[in-house]
């Protein structure tokens, strides 16, 4: 049975808003991406996942425990990030921390400090005062300080600058490899490729494509940029029968589009031509939720 698991999940907020039968399997130990435009249903699927808000049909449960009528035992077992941080009332975010393991119940704070220490975060700053990056580093504390084996994060790295981005990805993927299973929202793309097993595509609450990210990244659609030495050979070259995204005359460059089954094709045409470079274009994550958009 998976870990995570949402069943024709539902809620209609009229006008076409909210999600609608939402069905996902998330296994143990899996790193799992969520990924829509703003106000695609994103928020709306976490906060039925932690409890906050009453499916009008359907179901979302979390290590078997039903996340509406468990809310309170789901809250103990998933770190969590929300996507709209809002600190309760506490001078400092030393002294809101120490209350977040005072709730948990936490003997050791030695996993935050580590934490505290990668993010580069001055927890001793005025909670109130701090800027978006430091109130987001401090969430981020906050979800992973009891070493929790489930978390769901809300656009986690919002508002981190791109050095302790590249850290929070360092982070997770060293949780990754501890077994967790990660469920998270991101309008990164690469960070997205970086970390998740498989993501699943939400658009107007409803969701249009789930694949795991390294058939995506291997596309069996390429597309490669070719140079010709010579302004002949490129002009030669034009007759081939190959589907010509763009042509660059002034450089003798062609860009194709080349199916898998035309690769070795592609090849032997060009050994009767004089290149300068080759390139693969990669496909990414994000070519795909375009085209999917």
């Amino acid at each position: 049975m998976p870990l995570i698991e949402i069943k024709n999940l539902t809620k209609d907020y009229g006008e076409g808003k909210g999600i609608f039968d939402i069905n996902l399997s998330i296994e143990k130990g899996e790193v799992f991406g969520y990924v829509g435009i703003n106000g695609a249903g994103k928020t709306t699927t976490i906060r039925h996942m932690m409890g906050f808000i009453k499916p009008e049909s359907g179901s979302a449960a979390i290590n078997k425990l039903d996340c509406w009528k468990d809310s309170s035992e789901i809250k103990k077992i998933v770190g969590y990030v929300p996507g709209e941080i809002a600190f309760p009332d506490a001078p400092t975010g030393t002294e809101f921390l120490k209350r977040q393991a005072e709730l948990l119940g936490l003997k050791s704070m030695s996993f935050a400090e580590t934490i505290i220490s990668k993010l580069q975060l001055d927890p001793s700053a005025n909670l109130k005062r701090m800027s978006k990056g430091m109130k987001q580093k401090t969430a981020i504390v906050a979800a992973l300080m009891a070493d929790p084996d489930i978390l769901i994060l809300d656009e986690p790295t919002t508002g981190l600058d791109p050095l302790m981005r590249s850290e929070f990805i360092a982070i997770l993927k060293e949780e990754k490899k501890r077994g967790k299973t990660i469920f998270m929202t991101s309008h990164m793309f690469e960070e997205v490729e970086q970390t998740c097993d498989k993501v699943a595509f939400i658009k107007d609450g409803k969701i249009i494509a789930v694949k795991p990210t390294d058939e995506i990244k291997h596309h069996e659609e390429k597309v490669y940029q070719i140079e010709f030495t010579s302004h002949e050979d490129y002009l030669r070259f034009l007759s081939e029968e190959f589907e010509f995204a763009n042509k660059e005359e002034s450089k003798n460059q062609v860009t194709l589009n080349v199916h898998d089954r035309q690769i070795n094709a592609l090849f032997k045409a060009l050994k009767r031509y004089h290149i300068k470079s080759i390139t693969e274009i990669k496909y990414t994550l994000e070519k795909y939720f375009k085209s999917l958009y």
